[in-house]
């Protein structure tokens, strides 16, 4: 679909923002996949098929999650026909609700501007992985990661620091032959609440399995396995260090997906789509 269609009130399309939620256990991630693979995007697609009547419904996500992976503020956009939207649009996220899994949940439903972009106009994006390294509650299992040895809050803290900043971070990414590994992460914090250790990951964006490849390099420091300075020496390495470990799916949840007032909304496509070179990278 044109995404640069201004939004009408006969004929044409309108720019629907969607907000969604969804526990990604039984799931091989956002992005669609062959047939007989379940994923998020497959089921929201074909809710939409079927509400709308439409032969195709193409969503376009902030954050594209892997299997496994949880989301409590992911957002999607897609273009629907204008006379469905001014009809229908109050009743669009009951109506989604009705027909999807219990363990996909849509939230806010929003007409946008038609230059608004869910992957391309965010600023930032945080994610949250949660570790249990005592007790586990079982009832929480799904969504934490289940750890037999204690961890050292303050040594992980301690080494999360040499991460933070405007970084090439293919040390942490798996490798790709197109597209930059330089990031901005604004931040990586541990926190101890109760039983869970729990690890805050804000970035412009993220690699593919970048936020469980820090978690990976950052456990070990945690339980005594690793010095303080391994993951900032394997960050200096430039390129994929394979003795880092990605951890399991199971404890990451995308959190939120930041966005600039309407008005940016161009230019911070424009800036999203330059590529980053090394050059900025000290």
């Amino acid at each position: 679909m044109n995404s640069r269609l201004e939004p009408v009130s006969n004929g044409g399309l309108i720019r629907i923002r969607l907000d969604i939620s969804y526990d990604g256990t039984d799931y091989f991630g956002w992005a669609r996949q062959p047939a007989g693979l379940k994923t998020i995007q497959g089921e929201l697609e074909a809710a939409l098929i079927s509400i709308t009547g439409l032969p195709e419904v193409k969503t376009i996500v902030g954050g594209r999650t892997d299997a496994g992976v949880h989301a409590r503020g992911q957002v999607c956009h897609l273009d629907l026909p204008a006379e469905f939207v001014l009809e229908q649009i109050s009743r669009l996220a009951l109506r989604l609700n009705s027909q999807l899994p219990q363990d996909i949940r849509i939230g806010a439903v929003k007409i946008t501007p038609a230059n608004f972009d869910a992957r391309f106009a965010a600023l930032a994006r945080r994610y949250a992985y949660r570790i249990a390294d005592r007790d586990i509650d079982p009832l929480t299992r799904n969504w934490v990661l289940a750890h037999e040895y204690p961890l050292d809050v303050d040594a992980m803290n301690q080494a999360s620091a040499a991460l933070i900043g405007l970084h090439d971070f293919a040390a942490f990414c798996k490798p790709k032959p197109v597209g930059s590994t330089i990031r901005n992460l604004a931040e990586i914090s541990w926190q101890r609440i109760d039983n869970l250790v729990v690890g805050h990951f804000k970035a412009d964006a993220f690699c593919h399995s970048m936020v469980r490849s820090l978690v990976g390099s950052l456990i070990p420091v945690g339980d005594g396995r690793k010095d303080i300075d391994w993951p900032g020496r394997s960050l200096r390495a430039k390129q994929r260090v394979f003795d880092i470990p990605v951890a399991p799916a199971t404890g990451l949840v995308l959190e939120e997906i930041y966005y600039p007032a309407e008005s940016e909304y161009e230019a911070r496509i424009a800036q999203t789509q330059a590529l980053r070179s090394a050059d900025e990278v000290d």
